[in-house]
């Protein structure tokens, strides 16, 4: 087994890994490791924003995890699709650059996370980007290394949305990310000159070539090494596979876990930190019992309403003529990064309140140019376009638990849909609220008949058709809470260090205490931003000793 030594080192080269692999390595006095199970980002289907509409049918750079049967949703597994490639899930994902609403960070707060107000994270939100639509203002930042811009060419369907969307009340908001997330406008994205824009190409990709940081691809952690007794636990390192070999690794300082809110409890548990009966029953020696790892999952449950469109110029679709289109887009960005290959698919989107009383909206809108039926794993003929309904704030919490101590064998998911009953109240109620905008006179010369048809007064038949049509908005959070030591369940504090073990952090979407309102890729490089200050007062205070 070769051994080498660094200063840190980081587990998952996902939009957390990528951050802190980036700032940390700005320092030439450490050394940094990243390990990354999957392999290097240089795919034409990375690069081509529209190229990730082609990774879940096909089953690229993707971890492809379903969850376990979903009695929520009549049995039926989820998708779980997770990034396994460099820039993780920000390779893969629809580039939609969300950072929350500032009630969510408050929230946070108020449970006891101090420095986590959304006072308190706005500058490092701003750090982080390069705003292309606003420039520098009080809510938005320009020269940080994620470039965020609009589509440079979206379908004309989308103003015909926005139109719909006003004329039921839903005002056009001037930037969801500054003072007012209720509303609807065009999607902001992380692209640069027509290209995808991930947290690999914003934070690692340029430095790759500095003589302290190390990349290792093709990586699968299999285990943290923990030295010491109860009480005083130190992480020291990890093992990893490499092309059929064991290899481990040496932390002088920390071990930074980013493999987000499926991998990182699974690697804890199997390390032998999580709850204890689970592991015994694995028969995983148990070094430090955290009842929380694995615990407290939340995902955002999204409803799709489909229609078909005579409009198939404006949208993707199976045809000859939607072909023949393909390919000349296909020359259009090769020639200039513009045109239908820019395109995210969810080129528009809204924040709207189901009920009066709520302090920031609950249900996010957004509209895909094409038919989007099972992720677009169910392929139809013809052209239409898709509204995902989206449950912001859910109630259910599900777990992520081992099925065997295998390393290389999948985590057990269970996201709990609809378990909680207002889940799926609230999900009725924007499924009403959306099809009033879908049928919109601003609509009328895009709307054809919905792929699955529903009754808009028929309760019973929407709530049967939120079963049967939802799953994951590829969201998942929460399986290492952040939270005070007086919280049971909390696996992190709110400088991301592992109650009770030493040189420990998970950095990632996992310690969310709970969901944002929004996509949650910039909440996560954010996330990270605020762990390498938390990282480097560490190591400043060690050198003072």
């Amino acid at each position: 087994m070769n051994m080498t030594e660094f200063d840190y080192i980081i587990v998952g080269g996902g939009s957390a890994g990528c951050v802190l692999a980036g700032r940390l390595s700005e320092d030439p006095g450490i050394t940094v490791c990243l390990l990354e199970a999957g392999g290097p980002d240089d795919s034409v289907l990375i690069r081509a924003p529209l190229g990730f509409a082609a990774t879940a049918p096909l089953r690229l750079f993707n971890w492809d995890y379903e969850s376990v049967p979903q009695a929520g949703l009549g049995g039926r597994r989820g998708y779980a699709p997770r990034g396994k490639v460099l820039g993780g899930s920000s390779a893969v994902n629809a580039m939609v650059y969300t950072r929350g609403n500032a009630h969510d960070y408050d929230r946070w707060a108020s449970m006891g996370n101090l420095g986590w107000r959304y006072q308190d994270v706005l500058p490092l939100f701003k750090q982080s980007e390069n705003n292309e639509c606003f420039g520098n203002t009080a809510y938005r930042g320009t020269g940080g290394p994620l470039n965020v811009t609009y589509l440079r060419s979206p379908s004309p369907l989308n103003e015909a949305f926005l139109q719909a969307c006003e004329s039921q009340g839903l005002p056009r908001t001037p930037d969801y990310n500054g003072a007012q997330q209720w509303g609807c406008a065009p999607t902001q994205v992380t692209q640069k000159g027509g290209e995808r824009w991930s947290a690999a190409r914003a934070y690692l990709t340029p430095h790759r070539h500095r003589p302290n940081l190390t990349v290792i691809t093709h990586a699968h952690t299999t285990r943290v090494t923990l030295d010491g007794d109860t009480g005083h636990l130190r992480a020291t390192g990890v093992t990893y596979l490499h092309r059929g070999q064991t290899h481990a690794l040496r932390a002088r300082r920390e071990v930074l876990l980013s493999s987000g809110a499926f991998g990182s409890p699974h690697l804890l548990m199997l390390s032998g930190v999580g709850p204890a009966d689970h592991l015994r029953a694995h028969s995983i020696t148990v070094r430090h019992a955290l009842p929380g790892v694995g615990q407290n999952l939340q995902d955002h449950l999204s409803t799709v309403l489909i229609y078909r469109t005579p409009r198939w110029q404006d949208t993707f679709g199976m045809s000859l003529r939607g072909g023949l289109a393909l390919l000349r887009a296909m020359g259009e960005w090769h020639r200039k990064r513009t045109g239908w290959i820019t395109s995210n698919v969810a080129e528009s989107q809204a924040f709207l309140s189901t009920r009066p009383d709520l302090p920031a909206p609950d249900i996010q809108l957004a509209l895909c140019m094409g038919i989007v039926d099972d992720h677009t794993r169910k392929a139809h003929l013809g052209h239409g376009y898709t509204l995902h309904v989206t449950l912001m704030r859910p109630h259910s919490r599900g777990s992520v638990t081992l099925h065997s101590a295998t390393p290389t064998d999948p985590p057990r998911i269970d996201p709990a849909y609809l378990q909680h009953p207002d889940d799926l109240a609230t999900l009725v109620r924007g499924v009403h609220m959306a099809l009033d905008i879908l049928h919109a006179p601003a609509l009328q010369a895009y709307r054809g008949d919905m792929l699955y048809p529903l009754q808009r007064d028929n309760r019973g038949q929407i709530e049967q058709f939120v079963r049967d049509h939802s799953d994951t908005e590829y969201h998942p959070v929460g399986t290492c809470k952040m939270g005070p030591a007086s919280d049971p369940m909390a696996v992190v504090d709110a400088e991301l260090q592992v109650h009770g073990i030493h040189g420990l952090r998970v950095v990632d979407a996992s310690i969310m205490p709970d969901l944002v309102t929004g996509n949650t890729n910039a909440p996560t490089i954010m996330i990270a931003e605020k762990a390498v200050q938390h990282i480097r007062a560490a190591k400043a205070a060690s050198m003072q000793v």
